[in-house]
């Protein structure tokens, strides 16, 4: 079994690091407590300690990024510290950033990953600093910062199988159930309670005739994989064990393709073999699908009266259960300190990651609708629905998501080629192809990619 040898990672196998993916999140609780206990005994906090600095921000084009540049201003006049951030859209920035990290000398202080696609890449490539130090750090951690008010979800992404925390979690998404209510009330159904509930009641709402679907997702290659283990996590089975073991042809992965297929062939919308969300969200958006299995990430242009005819009826559901569990495919973003900056742009980074992940930073992210907040906090505050586009239900499924959260993806390197090979398989499917013999060819494609990986 491959080891690392460098000094962070000596000593950790392939079993180690998966596990931590979603259960590592101990790692990170348990360290919680002593940490901010540390940072909250100071008595006064120096927000111009870096006055007079200026650091470089590397975002991902999206509505979280426009408000945190939208706050930027706020933070200069409260620290002193200049920012230049650059929004790049979100493949073009994962490519900037694996390109320049690895060069050693990014032209960024700060920058957003994808956690639940480059949480391993950072780490191997040392990409990052460890945040834990900064968090014990008195004098450079606000005690209103709470480090302890980050979610499970949030912190099981954020931490590393070594237990360092390399960023902080700022968005959690969970995969939950779009669905028409207006459409179930003319047919007197309610929101199922279980994924056999759901698939009749897709069959149910189903009429070609007056183009209504009972159902769409993503059914594009590569992008379709949440769609597929969102079925398995119902199973309660990832698709890649703790030891490292491909669980991609099984009888629950199997049975969560078969139930990806029918659905997506039978009471889907024609053509969704090509659909990424973009297009289910316009199919959702237009009247012509009952329910949509996606992030909860996309709900603001729903509620939007001039764009969706769907807007004042659309109801928000958690992901029912499955045979055996009751999980919710679940994927993060985190925010870190270039490890190749300097010790006082670093510093200045840490206030900035600060001032962006701060509770009422949260608080107007989950308002906004521009998605799930990774604090606990913001579903507490008694403000968290005053003007909000959103319905009670809408609330109540992002924290009962967050609840019930698993990772949507396995946590390895080379998920990309992952999310490529099984998506083939699965869009195979979609054209006739037999769902255990398609599972069983990329688990063989996939498995010498998986071996020869570090992770």
């Amino acid at each position: 079994m491959t080891r690392f040898t460098n000094s962070l990672t000596n000593g950790l196998t392939r079993r180690g690091l998966l596990r931590s993916g979603a259960g590592f999140a101990g790692a990170g609780l348990i360290g919680a407590p002593a940490l901010v206990s540390s940072a909250n005994a100071q008595s006064k906090f120096d927000w111009k300690q870096f006055k007079g600095e200026k650091i470089d921000v590397l975002l991902v084009k999206n509505p979280r990024a426009d408000l945190i540049q939208g706050a930027e201003k706020a933070f200069t006049e409260l620290t002193g510290i200049t920012v230049s951030s650059e929004q790049v859209p979100e493949q073009q920035q994962r490519q900037k950033a694996m390109i320049e990290f690895s060069s050693g000398r990014p032209s960024f202080d700060v920058s957003f990953i994808s956690l639940h696609v480059q949480k391993r890449l950072a780490y191997k490539g040392k990409w990052l600093e460890d945040l834990k130090p900064y968090i014990a750090d008195a004098t450079l951690t606000s005690p209103d910062f709470d480090f302890a008010d980050f979610n499970k979800a949030g912190l099981a992404f954020a931490t590393q199988s070594d237990g360092s925390i390399q960023t902080i979690p700022q968005f959690v998404d969970y995969w939950m159930v779009y669905y028409n209510k207006e459409l179930f009330a003319q047919k007197g159904l309610a929101y199922p309670k279980s994924m056999d509930e759901l698939m009749k009641t897709a069959a149910a709402l189903t009429d070609p005739s007056k183009q209504i679907y009972g159902f769409v997702s993503r059914g594009l290659k590569n992008a379709n994989i949440p769609v597929w283990t969102s079925w398995l996590l119902g199973q309660d089975q990832q698709t890649v064990s703790p030891d490292g073991k491909l669980l991609t042809d099984t009888p629950e992965a199997i049975w969560a393709a078969e139930f990806y297929r029918k659905l997506n062939k039978e009471y889907a919308p024609p053509g969704t073999i090509g659909f990424n969300w973009n297009e289910c969200q316009t199919t959702f958006m237009q009247g012509r699908a009952a329910m949509w299995l996606d992030g909860i990430g996309f709900a603001t242009p729903l509620e939007d009266k001039t764009k969706s005819r769907v807007a004042g009826k659309v109801g928000y559901g958690i992901t029912p259960p499955g045979p055996k569990a009751h999980h919710s495919a679940t994927f993060a973003d985190g925010i870190g300190i270039s490890r190749g900056s300097s010790k006082a742009k670093k510093g200045a980074a840490w206030l900035y990651i600060q001032y962006m992940t701060s509770k009422k930073e949260q608080l107007k992210l989950i308002k906004s609708g521009a998605g799930s907040p990774a604090r606990q906090s913001p579903f507490a505050d008694p403000t968290v629905n005053e003007g909000s586009i959103f319905p009670k239900d809408y609330f109540e499924c992002l924290l009962g998501s967050g609840k019930i959260g698993e990772p949507g993806l396995p946590a390895i390197i080379p998920v990309t080629e992952f999310r490529d090979v099984f998506g083939v398989a699965l869009t195979n499917m979609l054209s006739g192809a037999d769902p255990a013999t398609e599972l069983k060819k990329a688990t063989e494609a996939f498995k010498p990619v998986l071996d020869k990986s570090e992770l």
